[in-house]
């Protein structure tokens, strides 16, 4: 599953791609999950030029120039496409024919990948924004009851944390994932807030150096702990492995329990 590292990229390649582009044809092939007809896709969508492409959370939003907006949650096994018209892909959800003669889609084989027409506005913080900072997580934890690492991936606390990226944020905060949030000493928070900011803004400097036109799929070599290729840390420790709720838990006994 793309993460907020490679939404990051991919918001950007698309831009680059996609603004200034005008959609001629809207098709949507799989509609239980849309809040939206093929009718009113086509009637939003049709004739509208894109400005550009953001990431919100989890999500990507397509924003035209009208102020329409076309909200896309990869899910676990969405993939986009831009190609010139004439490929042929499998499970297709949406497609957007330009009006250049290419076509930009999304496809799921497992059909969870969902377009929305005008998302609602989230207030809930996303992970990058100035405002996730040691005040926000003290004020956040002093109360609560949950693990950090379950807290960091809740979507309703903090928006773009997925898994992988929880591990790789906890280790480089030497903080275990398995501490309660109300346990946490204040040094460790502020550790915590700014090993959140360090590890995904590298993540997306490692895509973009390794990928750098990626709109699809998910790089994660890089990776130094959630990373099934390796035995030991950067420091020497060995990784260990727990699953929790059917999702595996990446750390080391150096990361500290509260």
């Amino acid at each position: 599953m793309p993460e907020l590292p490679d939404l990051q990229v991919f918001s950007k390649n698309l831009t680059k791609e996609l603004a200034g582009k005008t959609v001629k044809k809207v098709k949507l092939l799989v509609k239980q999950k849309s809040n939206a007809s093929q009718a009113q896709m086509t009637k939003a969508l049709a004739g509208q030029t894109i400005a550009k492409v953001i990431r919100e959370g989890k999500e990507l939003h397509v924003n035209f120039k009208d102020g329409t907006v076309l909200g896309l949650h990869l899910m676990l096994h969405g993939q986009l496409y831009i190609d010139d018209g004439t490929e042929t892909h499998k499970y297709v959800i949406i497609s957007l024919e330009l009006e250049d003669g290419r076509t930009f889609g999304m496809t799921d084989f497992q059909r969870q990948a969902t377009p929305k027409l005008n998302p609602p506005h989230n207030d809930v913080e996303d992970a990058l924004s100035k405002k996730i900072n040691s005040a926000f997580l003290k004020e956040a934890f002093a109360h609560t009851n949950a693990s950090v690492k379950s807290w960091l991936m809740d979507q309703h606390v903090i928006r773009g944390i997925g898994n992988a990226y929880a591990d790789e944020i906890l280790w480089n905060a030497k903080l275990s994932p398995f501490s309660l949030c109300k346990n946490i000493p204040a040094k460790y928070v502020t550790k915590l807030a700014a090993s959140i900011k360090k590890v995904l803004n590298h993540g997306e400097r490692q895509i973009l150096k390794e990928r750098p036109g990626t709109i699809s799929g998910e790089l994660r070599d890089f990776l130094v702990i959630h990373n099934s290729k390796k035995t030991e840390s950067p420091t020497g420790k060995k990784i260990l492995v727990k699953v929790i709720g059917g999702r595996k838990t990446y750390f080391t006994e150096e990361q500290e329990k509260f």
